[in-house]
């Protein structure tokens, strides 16, 4: 018998996609980046990077911190663990300390609470208090102030993953940030990692 044909303009299915096998060995990093560190590990200007700090082969991180702020950063070799952690469709909550310029007022906590519109939509509600100066180490190169200008400390948490969002909310509300600092994610915490230092943790799906 002979085989049917295919129509000319039938085009042959694509190959099906195979999932990536896990690696044999998941790892899971927690890391303090610091301030002035690029989140990756290659960089053709020079500038500082992770590989400064990390060195083991194969992890990437999961999401990213801004070269001007500090703190945790996940690292991780397991392609699910990275998305769970990365993707903002599973809003992990992310808990930051931000020392802001000015006194924060009622009002202007509301706001952050409520979401605020910023140049690409309304933010998600975030969570917002007023935070007494907390025990960190010392930024290099120190934070400018102004003298004439008093600063305060908010702990904000947020479930998404927007390009410096925490920087432009608490400006849209007239409340620059001076340092910011991640201290969670999800259930994962610094505890006393002082800058560029990490530890190995299991590598559990949240």
């Amino acid at each position: 018998m002979s085989r049917p044909r295919t129509p000319a303009n039938r085009r042959p299915a694509a190959p099906r996609r195979v999932a990536k096998a896990p690696p044999a060995q998941p790892r899971l990093l927690v890391m303090n980046k610091p301030f002035d560190v690029l989140t990756q590990f290659n960089d053709e200007q020079g500038r500082v990077t992770l590989k400064e700090f990390v060195d083991v082969p194969g992890v990437y991180p999961a999401g990213r911190l801004d070269r001007d702020s500090e703190g945790l950063l996940l690292l991780t070799n397991h392609g699910r663990l990275q998305a769970r952690i990365a993707d903002p469709k599973h809003k992990l909550p992310k808990t930051y300390w931000v020392q802001v310029e000015g006194e924060p007022s009622d009002v202007q906590l509301q706001q952050l609470r409520d979401g605020v519109t910023l140049n690409d939509g309304p933010t998600l509600p975030a969570e917002a208090r007023r935070l007494d100066e907390p025990e960190l180490w010392e930024r290099n190169p120190p934070v400018r102030f102004r003298k004439s200008v008093p600063t305060a400390w908010l702990e904000l948490v947020i479930r998404e993953g927007r390009n410096r969002q925490v920087r432009r909310m608490t400006a849209a509300v007239g409340l620059p940030t001076l340092r910011l600092v991640r201290v969670a994610i999800g259930p994962w915490r610094l505890d006393g990692l002082q800058p560029g230092q990490w530890r190995e943790i299991p590598a559990q799906l949240p």
